[in-house]
């Protein structure tokens, strides 16, 4: 049998694909840049995605690093990725095998490799802007290697998209990549960053706008965080309903119930709160989040 050219098979995927029956997802296709275009309003962004020994950001550590610059305009369209930085990382004690089932690095992968603070410090120095694909985990474990993280804008590409609203049934990168058409390997760092990148890319199907039009639009809110302190133990399952969230204290912020919401509806929520909740006016912790904050344990 001849083997197929890729538009010949391109033309039957069209083909199949127009009959309104079938949806064929593609492999990932990176547009990559050779270099940075010279052209006005850009900004360099940079998506991070980090393999890991485990969840917690003071116990455990990373073992890969995948950062993908890419280039993109104040409103939102991604004009290509640049060259990755790519590495893994031996940490002090051995990986557990249920995170070599998950992305399959190997001890023997990481054997004797090794990244400094610096390096990544220095990978990182030029971004205006770092995405995650959910940045609450991956900002922790970043800052803890280098502060070169702390002094940068955040972004997460699974929260500052509503993707409930344009149709989008799940969050995961991997869902997100087959609603938009194409498959790739997951759970290694880079490809994990590549399709994140891709996502982005995408113009939203309600909206109109571009995906990183819409995280843009987001991760420049300055929000406030809420700290509904001592609230009433019987309206817990309240508070969770209407998005509040544990905190255990152990990250030195408030061992509290707490929201994350714009400034303009803090007065609203804090209302609500001396009404509802506690049924007396009280004076609750209210952080400023900016984007340089936001995802991090300072807040």
């Amino acid at each position: 049998m001849t083997e197929l050219t890729p538009d010949q098979m391109e033309h039957m995927a069209t083909t199949l694909e127009g009959t309104g029956r079938y949806r064929v997802l593609r492999p990932l296709a990176p547009r990559v840049l050779a270099q940075y275009p010279p052209e006005a309003g850009t900004r360099l962004g940079m998506f991070l995605d980090l393999e890991t020994t485990g969840l917690s950001a003071v116990k455990d550590e990373i073992i890969e690093f995948g950062i993908v610059p890419f280039v993109y305009t104040l409103d939102g369209r991604i004009l290509g990725s640049l060259e990755p930085f790519s590495r893994l990382r031996e940490p002090a004690r051995p990986i557990p095998p249920q995170i070599t089932a998950l992305t399959g690095i190997t001890p023997a992968m990481v054997a004797g490799q090794s990244v400094t603070p610096e390096e990544v410090a220095s990978f990182v120095a030029p971004a205006s802007l770092i995405i995650a694909h959910n940045a609450d985990f991956d900002r922790k474990f970043a800052e803890r290697f280098t502060p070169a993280f702390t002094t940068k804008p955040w972004a997460c590409s699974m929260k500052d998209v509503d993707w409930a609203a344009e149709g989008f049934e799940g969050r995961k990168l991997s869902y997100l990549g087959m609603q938009a058409g194409f498959w790739f390997d997951g759970h290694r760092a880079v490809d994990d960053c590549q399709a994140g990148i891709a996502i982005l890319d995408r113009v939203l199907p309600v909206s109109g706008q571009p995906a990183l039009a819409a995280l843009l639009e987001n991760a420049r809110q300055v929000r406030c965080r809420i700290w509904a302190e001592n609230a009433p133990f019987e309206f817990k399952d309240q508070l969770r309903q209407r998005g509040y969230r544990w905190n255990d204290g152990t990250d030195g912020n408030p061992r509290a119930w707490s929201i994350s919401l714009p400034e303009a509806e803090v007065e609203a929520e804090l209302a609500f709160l001396h009404a509802e909740v506690f049924a007396r006016p009280v004076e609750l912790p209210v952080t400023r989040i900016t984007p340089w904050d936001r995802f991090s344990t300072r807040c």
